[in-house]
C-alpha cells in the first residue's frame, strides 16, 4: 500500500527493522533511510552529501532531494519526499534511468575530488612555527654567572 505522507525519526544508529511511514535520519553518520514508499517493503538507503542527497529541515517536516529512484527494485518507484509528503513521479525510461546514473557518477567522482584536494591544501599549508628558546650566548651566560657570585 502507497504511502502519502512519512514522519521523521533521528537516530544515531538505523535501526535493522524500519517502520513503514518514517524517514529514519543519523545527523552523525549523514544517512537517512526508510522503506520504499510504494509499500513493496524495500529498504531504502539514502547517503546525505552535496553528491547524493540532502535534507532540508523545517520545524518537524522534513525534505530529502533530489528524488528517490528506486530503478533497482522490482517496484521501480519514484518519488520526492517534500514536507514529509511523498509526491509521485512520473515513470522513467531506461534511457533516463542510464542518463540519471551516469550524471550520478560524475557527481560522485567531483566530489571525491574536491575532498581529496581540500586534504591536499590542508597538508600544504604551512606549520605553524613554534618558538624554541635559545640557549643563552657566551657573554650572557658568563654575565649570568658572575651576577650569581657576586650578588
Amino acid at each position: 500500500m502507497k504511502i502519502e505522507t512519512i514522519t521523521p525519526e533521528y537516530v544515531e544508529f538505523i535501526p535493522k527493522e524500519l517502520k513503514a511511514g518514517k524517514l529514519y535520519v543519523s545527523e552523525k553518520y549523514s544517512i537517512a533511510a526508510h522503506l520504499c514508499a510504494c509499500g513493496c517493503g524495500n529498504k531504502v538507503v539514502t547517503p546525505l552529501s552535496p553528491a547524493s542527497w540532502s535534507l532540508k529541515v523545517k520545524g518537524n517536516s522534513v525534505s530529502l532531494r533530489p528524488s528517490i529512484g528506486n530503478w533497482d527494485f522490482p517496484c521501480k518507484s519514484h518519488y520526492w519526499i517534500t514536507n514529509n509528503t511523498i509526491d509521485w513521479s512520473r515513470e522513467f525510461s531506461e534511457a533516463e534511468i542510464k542518463s540519471v546514473r551516469r550524471r550520478d557518477a560524475i557527481d560522485k567522482e567531483n566530489e571525491i575530488d574536491q575532498v581529496n584536494l581540500e586534504r591536499i591544501k590542508l597538508t600544504l599549508q604551512p606549520r605553524t612555527q613554534i618558538e624554541t628558546p635559545q640557549p643563552p650566548s657566551l657573554f650572557e651566560s658568563i654575565k649570568n654567572w658572575l651576577k650569581n657570585i657576586f650578588s
